[in-house]
């Protein structure tokens, strides 16, 4: 049977599923907003800490909520000892993306109260599924390494804690500021792939941890959260910056993407990304490393301008495109930069589990169950005709070549 879907149908793309209070984006506009506040506000004006006590509870804190919460996320760092028994004895070649979604969906099992699914306690355990993400990629990146694990500290914000268990070096105030900056940037971006998995195992009744472990698993997937990984892998091969326009114009030939541009949502500048060009370039200033802000730029610019050429239209850069050579210059490995991703947007999808979970206004819960366009086999309403297994023709053994396959490999 032929499709009645049009390619810009799949994936849903622009197909209205639920309500949602938590992020607005205006694409056309380069606008994103967390709860009706501007992320360039957000990210010039606020912390991590307070980015996610909006997300969680639809409000700005006051000094005393910001405290408190703030307190709470420290206190809620430590993982259990029996789950860092575990991170020892997994291989170290294990990605981080695969270890977190390993150990998000263990920790349930340390949740005395799993069967209480109030909005109370699934606001605690939003809080504490925050700290311990971060502290399961540091500890990872410790352990892969061979490294000490180092115990986290309640005496650093969440982004200056982060770095000093992954580096064992407390940051400067202003890297510990940059990457602060990062996190809330990274926290929110309405039904992405990896937010709409976690709803809709959310909207199965599904316990938090399960809906967390959904998310992670699609952004594991290189279509979703790899890009900014394959973007500091694009400027460790160009490495110079006068190549940019020359290995952007082949990979343009070999109709290759280039990694960091052009964005589903945002027809003009991607509101993060600009943001993290000026960071990108204080932080070139300030370390005098301005090796990798010129690459990156140099990549925007011809990018922009060959597609223009080329297409007629501009190709703008997206949020992953800066962050990477800002993440490098931090000292984070590469292959962490999808972790560090799930570090931040860990909020963003708590988030969106309690409104799943919890509507306001109430309505009736409502199981996702999206219809498909079916073009198999239709031998008409009787359906086809089943031939006994002894009457049957012999052909290709599907199975058993999989299986040679397998043991040749």
């Amino acid at each position: 049977m032929e499709s009645q879907f049009e390619t810009k149908d799949r994936g849903l793309r622009g197909v209205p599923v639920a309500n949602t209070s938590i992020c607005l984006i205006k694409g056309e506009l380069g606008k994103l907003f967390y709860r009706g506040y501007d992320i360039q506000d957000l990210a010039t004006r606020s912390t991590f800490e307070e980015v996610s006590y909006l997300l969680l509870f639809d409000k700005m804190p006051s000094n005393k909520e910001l405290e408190e919460f703030t307190a709470i996320l420290a206190s809620k760092r430590k993982l259990p000892n029996t789950v860092l028994d575990h991170m020892k004895r997994l291989p170290q070649q294990t990605s981080s993306m695969d270890v977190l979604i390993c150990i998000i969906a263990m920790l349930a099992g340390y949740d005395p109260g799993l069967r209480d699914d109030s909005k109370e306690i699934n606001s605690q355990r939003a809080a504490g599924l925050v700290a311990k993400t971060a502290t399961i990629v540091a500890t990872w990146g410790r352990i892969r390494e061979g490294l000490p694990i180092i115990e986290p500290r309640v005496d650093l914000s969440h982004a200056a804690n982060f770095l000093y268990m992954l580096s064992g070096e407390e940051p400067d105030p202003a890297t510990a500021r940059d990457f602060d900056i990062c996190l809330i940037l990274h926290a929110e971006h309405s039904f992405n792939a990896s937010t709409f998995a976690a709803r809709v195992v959310a909207s199965s009744r599904a316990h938090i941890y399960a809906a967390v472990s959904a998310a992670l698993g699609s952004l594991s997937g290189e279509l979703h959260g790899g890009a900014n990984t394959r973007v500091m892998e694009s400027l460790l091969e160009i490495m110079e910056p006068k190549e940019a326009e020359s290995w952007v114009k082949k990979k343009l030939d070999r109709g290759e993407r280039i990694m960091g541009m052009g964005h589903a949502v945002y027809t003009t500048m991607d509101p993060r990304a600009e943001i993290l060009r000026l960071m990108s370039e204080r932080l070139a200033q300030r370390t005098e490393e301005s090796r990798w802000f010129t690459l990156t730029q140099g990549i925007e610019k011809a990018s922009r301008r060959e597609f223009i050429q080329r297409k007629g239209r501009d190709l703008i850069p997206n949020v992953d495109l800066y962050s990477a050579s800002i993440y490098y210059v931090m000292g984070i490995p590469p292959d962490l930069y999808t972790s560090i991703f799930a570090v931040s947007r860990i909020m963003g999808w708590c988030a969106h589990v309690l409104e799943e979970k919890f509507p306001n206004p109430p309505v009736k819960p409502m199981l996702y169950r999206p219809s498909s366009d079916y073009t198999g086999k239709f031998c008409g309403l009787v359906g086809c005709k089943y031939v006994p297994l002894e009457e049957r023709q012999e052909g290709l053994n599907v199975y058993s070549s999989i299986l040679n396959d397998g043991a040749r490999s």
